[in-house]
């Protein structure tokens, strides 16, 4: 069966129509994935999260990796990856207005802050722990389908 390269527009597409992926990042040769909520929109992506493990490893690895898939069935799917930077949005002067724009666009689609918001666990000091926004600046996008148009 053919499969095929995606060109970029239709990965920026697929990209833009789906809001949950998986981001991977490393720390110390070790990988970690998780699945996240995202919005995108031209050469970024903005995502939510409870800080722990995830946000840890990439404010001392910046380097990240996000994978969305299409899959409707064995013999037709899309599947895109994005490599990029990850930026951290504290609430602060600095990062206000970009921290409220990814709000603004995460809160358009159902259930944005899941699973970011769940978090066993709060702050040492017994307080709630704050969430924080983050973003993912697109270095390299890349993508593979087959779909039924493919076969012949």
């Amino acid at each position: 069966m053919p499969v095929r390269n995606m060109r970029e527009h239709e990965c920026l597409e697929m990209l833009a129509n789906r809001h949950l992926g998986y981001l991977a990042c490393s720390k110390d040769d070790r990988p970690y994935i998780v699945p996240v909520h995202y919005a995108f929109e031209a050469t970024r992506l903005y995502s939510f999260s409870m800080p722990g493990k995830k946000t840890e490893w990439l404010a001392a690895n910046p380097h990240a990796c996000l994978h969305v898939n299409d899959l409707e069935r064995h013999n037709r799917w899309r599947s895109v990856l994005i490599e990029g930077q990850y930026t951290e949005l504290p609430d602060t002067p600095e990062f206000h207005n970009e921290r409220v724009y990814a709000w603004s666009l995460l809160q358009k689609h159902d259930l944005w802050w899941e699973p970011g918001m769940f978090k066993p666990s709060e702050a040492e000091d017994g307080g709630a722990e704050e969430p924080l926004f983050y973003s993912i600046s697109v270095d390299a996008v890349s993508g593979r389908t087959l779909t039924d148009d493919d076969i012949e």
